[in-house]
């Protein structure tokens, strides 16, 4: 005989219980109640098949609230081969700047407060010095990312004027962000010169007229042209705009603050290697090579700096305090270059060596095979991981990875039911289907024994 009640009690009933009384003190009453009433309501759809169960009924309550107070932005661990993943958010920060930016978000600080003169200041003062000192500029400003930073300059420097870009460099990055689209919005008018494969000098100065109100390039860093190609040197432009008495502007996108090749990784141009070609202003990322928060920074010469920072623009694009924080400190970082690879995650997985990522690879297989059981079988694999987020599109880094395939032929969609099985756990694992099979490349891998702990609650 059904011991379980037809009908549910009253939600007043319900929320007396001892277990709901329980969820309104983790999740507040308003949450509770719509759940309750949310749950019954789908009982009474299923016409409430078999009679009501109470403690499924509390079950069902507390899942879905835990469900709804999960946070949705999360970690995640990135096994995907993409160092610099925009969907992944990029650069993972310092200790240091994680630190900098609690210290501000737990108490007042002085943003935008002088100290010394006991007056207003301006926040950008709290990177300015670091990026005069780290580019050899003579001014810095910062927003809130790249994209904005070209919005900003163009927009300061040539509202309903014209700014000659080489075809060649009219890039277009995730999102469908176009170059062609920001210098429109930016109320700029491009003059597009040159081919796409080939720009020479003398297509920029025909270009010059007028209405010319800088000259622009723009780094490829998430594309390359190769073959019969020509482009124009900085210095070359420089020289040109100097001559006809205008800036140059340089979009530099990835932006690294030194030399990679130090570390055997591809070389990228560095601010204050374009500034000393000649660049008036640079642009560049926060969050890409220079490996630290979503930032646009500009630096170049004192009064288009002042003009830039003058523009209404800038308040609306600025970087707020916990960006800022973050900032500060992983520039700080640059001022001790010999430790840069152990302190700043972004180098350290850039130039993890490969035989760190291959021991590391044979610790974990044997607790994967545990976990996966008869149905899957495990090898160690070389692989190439990508830089990612437009910077060095076309180097690859040597990695090790763990390659996962079906135990048995003729399971066509076990990749893809392994990739969801992954994503699915507490701390998502996000790897990569290539190739028939599914596979962790180890590069950015830090928190072994996290990874490792949480294998036995894979379901496939």
């Amino acid at each position: 005989m059904n011991s379980q009640p037809l009908r549910p009690p009253s939600v007043d009933r319900l929320l007396d219980r001892s277990a709901l009384r329980a969820l309104i003190e983790r999740h507040g009453r308003p949450s509770v109640v719509q759940t309750v009433r949310e749950q019954l309501e789908a009982l009474r759809a299923a016409a409430l098949a078999g009679g009501f169960d109470m403690e499924r009924f509390e079950q069902a309550c507390r899942e879905r609230l835990d469900a709804r107070a999960a946070p949705q932005l999360k970690a995640v661990f990135n096994l995907s081969g993409t160092v610099l993943h925009t969907n992944l958010g990029r650069a993972v920060l310092p200790q240091e700047a994680i630190d900098a930016v609690a210290a501000v978000m737990r108490q007042p600080s002085n943003l935008e407060y002088d100290l010394a003169r006991g007056r207003r200041g301006d926040r950008d003062d709290h990177v300015d010095g670091l990026l005069r000192e780290l580019t050899g500029a003579e001014a810095a400003t910062a927003v809130n990312n790249n994209a904005a930073a070209v919005l900003l300059m163009l927009n300061t420097l040539a509202l309903g004027k014209e700014v000659p870009v080489s075809r060649g460099e009219l890039i277009e990055i995730g999102g469908a962000f176009r170059l062609p689209d920001i210098m429109r919005r930016a109320g700029a008018k491009l003059v597009e010169v040159g081919t796409t494969n080939r720009t020479h000098l003398r297509d920029f100065a025909e270009a010059i007229g007028p209405d010319t109100a800088a000259l622009m390039k723009v780094h490829t860093s998430n594309y390359v042209i190769e073959g019969f190609t020509a482009s124009v040197a900085e210095t070359e432009l420089a020289a040109l705009a100097r001559e006809h008495g205008l800036p140059l502007a340089v979009d530099l996108g990835s932006g690294s603050l030194v030399d990679l090749s130090r570390w055997g990784l591809p070389p990228e141009p560095t601010p204050r290697k374009v500034l000393s070609s000649g660049a008036n202003l640079v642009s560049f990322s926060g969050d890409k090579l220079l490996g630290g928060p979503q930032a646009g920074l500009i630096v170049g010469d004192h009064d288009l700096v002042a003009r830039i920072k003058s523009n209404p623009l800038k308040r609306a694009l600025r970087l707020d305090k916990m960006s800022l924080a973050a900032l500060e400190a992983v520039l700080k970082l640059y001022r001790d270059p010999d430790r840069l690879t152990q302190r700043l995650p972004t180098l350290r997985a850039l130039t993890r060596p490969v035989c760190e990522m291959n021991a590391l690879a044979e610790r974990i297989a044997p607790a994967l095979r545990a976990a996966l059981g008869s149905c899957a079988a495990v090898q160690v694999r070389a692989c190439r991981s990508q830089i990612g987020s437009g910077s060095l599109p076309v180097d690859r880094l040597d990695s090790v990875c763990l390659s996962i395939g079906a135990a048995e032929r003729g399971s066509g969609g076990f990749p893809d039911k392994l990739a969801a099985a992954f994503r699915a756990l507490p701390v998502p694992v996000i790897g990569r289907v290539e190739e028939g099979e599914f596979r962790l490349d180890l590069r950015c891998l830090d928190d072994e024994a996290g990874f490792v702990a949480q294998l036995v609650l894979l379901v496939i």
